[in-house]
């Protein structure tokens, strides 16, 4: 395996400077596997479930396509699919949910559009409180928790018309980059059910890989956008801080760490739901200002000359599963094909020194949300290990530990303003590990190093959530022993939101294989 302190190549500058030429010679490095023996069963694919969700949009509102016969193709193939993946729970009758297809079809017949996602068939993700149906958070304690009101997030998304079918399963409360729970199991990777979907917007980013919803909405902490989208060959977008306010909120000030965000199969797709989850509101000191239909303009735009550098392990100092530095390398070459400029790029502030001070982070916020929960005995009891370790690591620590921890933010905050001095943007694998075995918790080891907690292994995505940072994950590619996916994490300056999508679409366009890359199963 891949020694930490060898970055697989990476001081070989020719692998990230060669051409338009390298993308051809990409094909089998950047095939998908195989039907497995796990997935044998294909389930073909009607043909409007495999359009974009910004074609579904144009098709609605030209009435070329009604809400209903959306929502049908929609329903039938998560009956299909869903019992073997997982990716739904907490599903709504689907008589009911054709009944709002038809009253949409009828607004529609008088010309009145509710919005972007008319129509569309929509599965929140279960960290969102969601009027009328179970928001669990995957954990037990919150089983029969049904809102009676909708996250802002949410009720954006109602308002321009989304039909919501259920809900996206997660890892218990959202921690750790594997979607498991006592609740409703394990969702499994739409490439090998073998294998982990990631998270903690696990069950999003398969029922969209599967094709089971044409949008996902979701949440980034440690890595939650990015991480099963990397897995999962779609992307997910984790917008600046601010960009998407997260209400209702009981902290408005301080706790500036997870954000709601966006997945799509296409970055156009993604854009178009950002221009529904962004823009100000009133009661959220931070928000952005920026009109949301900032994202709804054309996202194509000239590349030739621009800078990007490559972080890779850091200089060395994460471990990586073999294959994954490889294969994330190998996609760069789409970059220089744009006639970007493609080169190695450092951080000033120290891998560890990051961590230290992220996990401090990570344990004031997680743990100052779950201290209710571990204050009474009888929930206590049900709450999963990784929780507990949170809210003890967060009951240990001191005012001197929390004001260094800050400090050290502001450090990583800065080591980035200076790295883009050097290059308009930065890339990063999007894990550290490609998919692991769907009954393992988390990797113990990567490359023979013990990783000391459940997210070490997810280390690579914090440094850009301590900077606030926007970042869209994109598919790199398949690679290791079991030709799985992986992604690249391309991130931007701040507020460069705008901006990353558009780079994230041409290098879409520069690769046709992300959308040829078909999960297995559904290849009839």
């Amino acid at each position: 395996m891949t020694q930490a302190t060898t970055p697989a190549g990476l001081r070989r500058r020719d692998v990230l400077t060669r051409s338009a030429a390298l993308v051809p010679a990409l094909g089998s490095a950047l095939t998908a596997p195989a039907a497995l023996a796990a997935s044998r069963e294909n389930a073909p694919v009607n043909d409007i479930l495999d359009m974009s969700a910004v074609s579904l949009a144009k098709a609605l509102r030209s009435k070329d396509l009604s809400a209903r016969e959306l929502m049908s193709a929609h329903l039938e193939h998560v009956d299909a699919l869903n019992p073997r993946f997982n990716a739904l729970v907490s599903r709504i009758d689907g008589d009911a949910a054709l009944v709002q297809a038809r009253r949409l079809d009828e607004d529609a017949a008088k010309g009145r559009f509710h919005g972007p996602l008319h129509g569309f068939p929509h599965a929140v993700k279960d960290t969102a409180s969601t009027r009328g149906i179970a928001s669990t958070q995957g954990s037990p304690i919150l089983k029969d928790n049904i809102p009676d009101a909708d996250s802002l997030v949410v009720a954006r998304m109602r308002a321009a018309g989304a039909i919501f079918v259920g809900k996206s399963n997660v890892p218990e409360f959202a921690l750790g980059s594997h979607s498991y729970n006592p609740v409703f199991g394990i969702t499994r990777n739409a490439y090998d059910p073998r294998k982990s979907a990631g998270g903690s917007t696990g069950g999003g980013s398969v029922a969209l890989a599967l094709r089971m919803v044409p949008l996902a909405d979701g949440s980034d902490f440690g890595g939650s956008l990015r991480n099963p989208a990397g897995w999962n060959n779609v992307f997910g977008f984790r917008p600046s801080w601010g960009r998407v306010p997260s209400l209702p909120n009981t902290d408005l000030f301080w706790q500036n760490f997870a954000t709601s965000g966006p997945m799509g199969r296409h970055v156009e797709d993604v854009a178009l739901l950002m221009s529904v989850q962004s823009g100000p509101d009133p009661r959220a000191p931070f928000a952005q200002d920026d009109d949301p239909a900032l994202f709804a303009q054309p996202l194509a735009r000239e590349w030739k000359g621009a800078r990007i550098g490559w972080l890779g392990d850091l200089g060395g100092a994460l471990p990586m599963e073999a294959g994954v530095l490889e294969t994330c390398e190998k996609a760069l070459g789409a970059f220089a094909s744009l006639g970007m400029e493609v080169g190695e790029a450092s951080l000033s502030e120290g891998a560890e020194a990051m961590w230290q001070t992220a996990v401090t982070l990570r344990h004031w916020s997680v743990g100052a949300d779950l201290q209710g929960f571990y204050d009474d005995p009888e929930t206590r009891r049900l709450m999963k290990p990784e929780a507990i370790w949170e809210v003890e690591g967060y009951k240990r620590q001191t005012a001197p530990q929390l004001v260094a921890a800050s400090e050290g933010r502001t450090r990583i905050a800065k080591a980035f303003q200076e790295a883009f001095t050097r290059h308009d943007f930065l890339a990063l694998p999007t894990a550290q590990v490609f998919p692991f075995d769907v009954e393992q918790h988390w990797p113990h080891e990567i490359a023979g190093r013990r990783m000391d907690s459940y997210h070490r292994w997810m280390e690579v995505t914090l440094p850009a959530t301590m900077a606030a940072l926007p970042v869209l994950a994109i598919p790199a590619g398949f690679g290791g022993a079991g030709k799985l996916p992986i992604g690249i994490q391309l991130i931007g300056p701040r507020n460069a939101d705008l901006a990353v999508l558009q780079l994230g679409h041409a290098y879409e366009q520069a690769s046709a294989w992300i959308a040829q890359a078909r999960p297995p199963v559904l290849r009839a």
